[in-house]
């Protein structure tokens, strides 16, 4: 995701040029609905349909029709996604990002129930995330982190990161620590672990790592493992300690087979990543029915997106990357009460 979110409230760095808010919100509390900051760091864009921030539009998108309240915060600022041949902008650091929240500190705003992060590209940023996160927590010892540690990703089998490689041991000895969920891709697992991955054994055990350096939910958003259905599928891996109020720790395991579709999007990750924020907080034990209404909502979106994009492009055309804008506001319905079309095993 394009940014940090804070949930219930929720704090959300992201692309930003617009805060999505709206009234008759669902009420997760005796005394105000969840505030969920999504990407404080995200850049925006403007589509022929509406001014939008992507790939932080997806969490803010998503999160508000799921009831949450939104904070987002910059991360970049770009003129569009780089899925697009150009964009212009700029990259925020910590100095900057710590003024925004020293403004919410001084209102004595800054009560959060999750927080949510995605893509930056700057270190010092993202250390300042790691020093808020620590803080809300001081706060609110029951407060969720959610992180995205968006780095890079597999094409044709080879990794490479797209986001500074400096970025990756802030990630590793400093967010991983104080994040209660993570979303990585099956790259992104790697680097975080120095571990490769072959089989589905050794991501099970890549996953174990990721518990022993922090995080209680890890799940491997996207993998190149081979299906049981074929080549069509991708495999989506997700491991959860439950922590029981007798001290004992129980593990749930799940795996997804996802077919594949023939497009190039930008922000399912960032999309993924509040889905699974939001389903959590509906279902903080259960992380197969979590991971089923996540992946079945993102299904709809990307179904609806891409016979969209074909009618627009016309027969025979490859649709450009305008044309594949996520259909989140298209995709209210499916987002706020998904069918479940893909099912989770239980490992």
């Amino acid at each position: 995701m394009t940014g940090a979110t804070l949930l219930r409230r929720l704090l959300l760095p992201a692309y930003m040029d617009c805060v999505l808010y709206s009234s008759g919100r669902q009420s997760f509390g005796p005394h105000r609905p969840p505030v969920l900051h999504g990407p404080p760091f995200g850049h925006c864009c403007s589509t022929p349909l509406s001014k939008c921030c992507t790939p932080a539009v997806p969490g803010l998108v998503l999160d508000e029709v799921l009831g949450f309240e939104i904070d987002a915060v910059n991360s970049v600022q770009f003129s569009n996604h780089t899925g697009y041949a150009h964009w212009k902008g700029q990259v925020l650091n910590a100095d900057e990002l710590h003024e925004v929240y020293e403004g919410l500190k001084l209102n004595n705003v800054n009560k959060y129930d999750y927080v949510l992060t995605g893509y930056t590209r700057d270190k010092s940023f993202l250390a300042m995330v790691v020093d808020i996160v620590r803080e809300l927590k001081q706060q609110n010892s029951r407060l969720v982190y959610v992180c995205d540690p968006v780095m890079g990703d597999k094409w044709e089998g080879e990794g490479s990161m797209y986001v500074p490689e400096d970025l990756l041991p802030v990630y590793k000895e400093k967010v991983v620590p104080v994040a209660d969920i993570i979303t990585p891709n099956q790259f992104e697992a790697e680097l975080l672990t120095g571990r490769k991955i072959h089989s589905q054994e050794e991501a099970l055990a890549v996953m174990d790592v990721l518990h022993s350096m922090g995080p209680d939910t890890v799940v491997i958003t996207s993998s190149d493992l081979s299906s049981p259905r074929g080549s069509d599928y991708l495999i989506v891996l997700g491991s959860q300690r439950i922590r029981h109020p007798d001290g004992s720790v129980a593990i749930q395991r799940i795996r997804m087979d996802i077919h594949k579709v023939d497009a190039v999007f930008v922000g399912t990750g960032d999309l993924f990543a509040a889905m699974l924020l939001a389903w959590t907080h509906k279902h903080p034990n259960n992380l197969k029915v979590a991971c089923e209404k996540t992946v079945s909502a993102m299904h709809h979106v990307l179904q609806r997106t891409i016979k969209c994009a074909k009618a627009q492009a016309g027969e025979g055309q490859k649709p450009s990357p305008a044309l594949l804008e996520l259909r989140m506001v298209q995709s209210k319905r499916d987002i706020e009460n998904p069918e479940i079309v893909v099912q989770a095993t239980v490992l």
